[in-house]
């Protein structure tokens, strides 16, 4: 039996990070209040709501779609998504900032990440690919290697850029889904393994990749450099103690803490709410992980089964990798803070995400 409406505690948990996380960049926002610049302000708090809004209204149009049109187009969506970040690297579309190209200008203050589409557009032909292959998937030269060339083309475009941070969450949803589509364990196994001998490769290629890792082993070499980033974090985490210093009283996001409307975010509430808030986001971010995934268990279509895992991992594995960072326990990665970090072309998309799994959850059987 189908269930005829789409599942209420899915959209309530999402509703409240969202709520969570507005109030979080409201407060992380006043940073900009330490340049005097009261408008810069007043715009980003406006403009995030307004985003959010709009999230919103994505959220409900995917949610009324149904969910097997994206299979019919999955080819042409990762296409698409392909040939959208390819534009990036075009001068005069594509624009870059802190040594990376990621952004596609759209004419003055409005900009779009397309690497939020690219991995929706994997995902989306990910799912079709691993259902119409079900019976290759446990062969390593059959279905690993295949799926490998279809990752390798986000992963090559990504990297160039570079935005391994964006790659990392890719990878963790790709060997998700490979699990799910019933792919050995020991091949999952071969994939981590080949993956760190990627990074080491990567890190003698790529001097920022190194200096990431350097960072990580030893965070208090040049903690006026390289390792002034999660050093502040590791402060702003560390001074809000078990209940917080309260809310708009962080110290560290005026003029210490960088990014402290994007991917340090979550270090400007663990000052302000403590150990005790932090728990609380992680705890609805858990939520929402396993019920996403109770949702995709329960559908009989492998393709909706395997588009709900890989949307659900591929929002919560950027959130828990974000968190992970900040606290030290990972390499810096850049990814923000799903549904909290500053960014309109991540939240709009992740909701529209949220959309498609409340659509699959329709069909869910009792």
């Amino acid at each position: 039996m189908v269930k005829p409406r789409a599942d209420k505690f899915f959209f309530l948990i999402v509703v409240i990070i969202l709520t969570l996380g507005y109030v979080i960049f409201f407060s992380a926002s006043q940073s900009l209040l330490s340049r005097n610049d009261a408008a810069d302000f007043s715009l980003v708090a406006g403009k995030q709501f307004l985003i959010l809004f709009v999230g919103l209204i994505a959220l409900i149009i995917s949610a009324n779609i149904p969910y097997k049109n994206y299979r019919r187009f999955a080819f042409w969506i990762f296409l698409g998504s392909v040939l959208l970040n390819l534009l990036v690297f075009l001068p005069s579309i594509g624009f870059g900032a802190g040594g990376a190209k990621r952004w596609i200008d759209l004419g003055g203050p409005l900009s779009f990440q397309p690497s939020e589409f690219l991995k929706f557009g994997f995902v989306a032909y990910a799912a079709y690919w691993l259902a119409a292959e079900k019976d290759h998937i446990s062969s390593f030269m059959r279905g690993i290697l295949p799926f490998l060339a279809i990752l390798g083309i986000p992963a090559i475009i990504l990297i160039k850029e570079p935005d391994t941070g964006t790659f990392m969450v890719l990878f963790v949803t790709a060997l998700a889904m490979l699990f799910a589509s019933g792919a050995r364990l020991k091949h999952l196994l071969i994939l981590v393994l080949a993956s760190v001998l990627a990074i080491g490769i990567l890190a003698a290629w790529k001097p920022y990749v190194r200096h990431r890792l350097e960072t990580f082993i030893n965070p208090a070499q040049d903690m006026l450099g390289s390792s002034y980033q999660i050093n502040q974090s590791l402060i702003a985490i560390g001074s809000g103690g078990l209940y917080g210093r309260g809310f708009g009283q962080s110290i560290q996001k005026f003029n210490y803490l960088p990014e402290a409307i994007g991917d340090s975010i979550f270090a400007v509430m663990a000052e302000e709410f403590g150990l005790l808030g932090c728990m609380v986001l992680i705890l609805c971010f858990a939520i929402f992980t396993v019920w996403g995934l109770r949702i995709a268990s329960r559908v009989s279509d492998q393709y909706g089964r395997l588009l709900a895992v890989g949307l659900v991992i591929l929002i919560a594995a950027q959130a828990f990798i974000n968190i992970a960072s900040m606290l030290g326990l990972i390499p810096l990665t850049g990814v923000p803070l799903t549904f909290v970090s500053h960014g309109g072309s991540a939240l709009i998309i992740a909701m529209i995400e949220i959309g498609i799994v409340l659509n699959i959850s329709r069909h869910q059987t009792r």
